[in-house]
């Protein structure tokens, strides 16, 4: 069993939750209920699904949760992307969230493959 506390993929993904409300904070009024509350869930998820798998029984309990942690990041690639799109963000925080995001992407694959081997 991991200690989700130590993992480099756990604190990344707390710190892209971080950025993801430093952004959403500037999101018009409206979207309050709606985009801004949808990403800031699904930046949310990645980490809690980090941390919740680590509470399980077996490695493959575990990289079920980091599967869905991941799924949780391409939903927020997607939601930046809109963001972009409406306007909300520029090109600049838009490329700056979807690099932070991307690379916990690929080592939260990295470290579910190192479960199947150890």
């Amino acid at each position: 069993m991991h200690n989700y506390k130590n993992l480099k993929i756990w604190h990344e993904a707390m710190g892209l939750v971080t950025e993801i409300y430093s952004l959403t904070k500037l999101f018009p009024e409206q979207e309050r209920y709606s985009l801004t509350n949808q990403i800031q869930r699904a930046a949310i998820s990645i980490p809690s699904n980090i941390a919740e798998g680590t509470s399980r029984s077996s490695q493959k309990e575990f990289k079920h949760y980091l599967t869905i942690s991941m799924g949780s990041a391409f939903e927020v690639t997607t939601q930046v992307e809109l963001s972009f799109r409406l306007g909300y963000i520029n090109e600049q925080e838009r490329n700056r969230i979807l690099n932070s995001n991307d690379l916990l992407q690929r080592k939260i694959q990295a470290f579910s493959k190192q479960l199947n081997n150890g």
